[in-house]
C-alpha cells in the first residue's frame, strides 16, 4: 500500500504513484481519462455529412471548455446551430462575447469539415437577429450543406492534432516567417491581426497577463466561477468531460491527502492556490511571442468572425509545429478588470476591440482536451 509519505514524495518530486495489486500487476494512478477523449477518436465516423461535420466542430477551442453548442438537424441537408444558454460564464463573460467567439470557432471547424467532404456549408448568421447584451436562445446560424466542386480544405488535416497548449514553452525564439504566417491566417473574415516576437512589448504583455490572472483569481466571484468548473482527477473528468480538467498523478495524490480540493483552490491563503499562481507565472514568463485579433465589435457577427479567424490561426500553428494558448483575462468585461482592460487596449488595441490575445511558442505535445461527444450537442 502506498504510504502518505510516498504521496508527499510524489508531490515534491513528480514520482509516479503505483500500487501493487493482488495479482502482482501494477496500477499507475492518476492517468488522464481515455474515455473523456473518445470524441477525438470518433470524429468523422458518421454516415450523415452533417453529423460528420459536427463531430469535428465539437473539437473547437472554447472558453473554459464549456462546449456551449447545440444543433438540430433540419430536413435532409440543413441544421440550425444554437448557443446552449445553460453554459455561460456570467461573471467573467457577462455579455457572452467570449462564448460567441467559441461559437465562431465551432462554425469554422464545421465549415472545414464540410469542405473536406465536398460540401459548402452555407451559413446565415443570426437569422432571427441578435442582442449585444446577451446571446440568448435565438439561433446563432442556419446552415445548409450544398455539394461543391471547390477544392478541399487543407487546414482540415490538422483538426485532430490541434491543441490549446497550456504548458511551459521552450526557451526558443519563434521564427519571424512563422509569426507572419499566423498573423496572415488570423486576418481573414475582416479581422485585424498582429503578432510580435520577443521584444519590449512582449515583456509588457507578459506582465499584463500575469496581473490579469492574479486579478481574476483574487476576485472571489470570478475565481469561484472557474473553480466550480474544475474536474479534479480522471474520475471527475470521465463523469463530466467538460470544464477545466486537472488530471495526473500529482492531482490524484493531492486529493488523496486533502491538499487539492475546491475549497483549497478557492482560498488565496492555501498552498494549492499559491502553487497554481506560481505555475501560471512559469507559463507566462515562458512566452516567446504574442498574437492578437481585433475588430470594431459592432455586432455579434464580428465576434463570430473573430472565433473563425482564431480557429484557422490555431490550425496553422499546428501545421507549423507551434503551441498557442489564449490568454484573455485582461479582455474580460467585469468591473474588477476594468483598469487592466483599459491597459491592454492602450497597448495593442489601435482603436479597436481586442477579441483574442494569445501566447505563442514551442512546447511539448499535450493530450487533447476532454469532449462531451456528438449526442450531447444534438437537440
Amino acid at each position: 500500500m502506498v504510504s502518505r509519505r510516498g504521496v508527499l514524495k510524489l508531490l515534491g518530486g513528480g514520482v509516479v504513484l503505483a500500487a501493487a495489486t493482488g495479482t502482482g500487476a501494477v496500477y499507475v494512478a492518476g492517468q488522464p481519462s481515455k474515455a473523456a477523449r473518445a470524441p477525438w477518436r470518433e470524429a468523422g465516423q458518421y454516415d450523415d455529412v452533417r453529423k460528420r461535420a459536427l463531430s469535428y466542430a465539437l473539437l473547437a477551442p472554447n472558453p473554459h471548455n464549456l462546449q456551449p453548442w447545440l444543433a438540430s438537424l433540419d430536413g435532409e441537408d440543413s441544421l440550425t446551430f444554437y448557443h446552449d444558454s445553460d453554459r455561460r460564464l456570467p461573471v467573467t463573460d457577462p455579455f457572452d462575447r467570449q462564448i460567441t467567439i467559441g461559437c465562431g470557432a465551432f462554425l469554422e471547424l464545421l465549415s472545414l469539415a464540410a469542405a473536406h467532404d465536398g460540401y459548402e456549408a452555407q451559413m446565415t448568421l443570426f437569422p432571427d437577429g441578435s442582442d449585444m447584451t446577451a446571446l440568448g436562445d435565438r439561433p446563432v446560424a442556419h446552415i445548409r450543406f450544398q455539394p461543391s466542386e471547390a477544392a478541399g480544405a487543407p487546414l482540415f488535416d490538422h483538426i485532430l492534432a490541434r491543441r490549446s497548449n497550456k504548458g511551459v514553452y521552450e526557451d526558443r525564439e519563434v521564427e519571424a516567417e512563422k509569426l507572419k504566417a499566423l498573423a496572415e491566417m488570423a486576418s481573414q473574415f475582416g479581422q485585424r491581426s498582429k503578432t510580435i516576437g520577443n521584444d519590449v512589448l512582449t515583456r509588457d504583455l507578459i506582465e499584463l497577463t500575469l496581473d490579469a490572472h492574479v486579478r481574476e483569481v483574487t476576485t472571489h466571484a470570478a475565481n469561484l466561477e472557474a473553480v466550480d468548473l474544475m474536474r479534479l482527477g480522471a474520475k471527475e473528468v470521465t463523469a463530466n468531460p467538460d470544464g477545466i480538467e486537472l488530471e495526473g498523478p500529482m492531482i490524484t495524490a493531492g486529493k488523496w491527502i486533502g491538499m487539492i480540493n475546491r475549497d483549497a483552490l478557492a482560498d488565496p491563503t492555501s498552498s494549492a492556490f499559491k502553487q497554481g499562481v506560481a505555475m501560471y507565472e512559469d507559463m507566462a514568463r515562458s512566452a516567446r511571442a504574442f498574437g492578437w485579433i481585433s475588430n470594431g465589435n459592432e455586432s455579434r457577427v464580428d465576434q463570430v468572425n473573430a472565433g473563425r479567424a482564431y480557429a484557422r490561426m490555431n490550425l496553422e500553428a499546428t501545421r507549423l509545429g507551434l503551441g498557442v494558448h489564449p490568454w484573455s483575462q485582461s479582455l474580460q468585461e467585469y468591473s474588477e478588470m476594468a483598469d487592466l482592460y483599459e491597459r491592454v487596449h492602450d497597448l495593442i488595441g489601435g482603436g479597436e476591440r481586442v477579441q483574442m490575445l494569445y501566447r505563442i511558442g514551442y512546447a511539448r505535445d499535450v493530450a487533447p482536451t476532454p469532449r462531451r461527444g456528438l449526442n450531447a450537442h444534438l437537440v
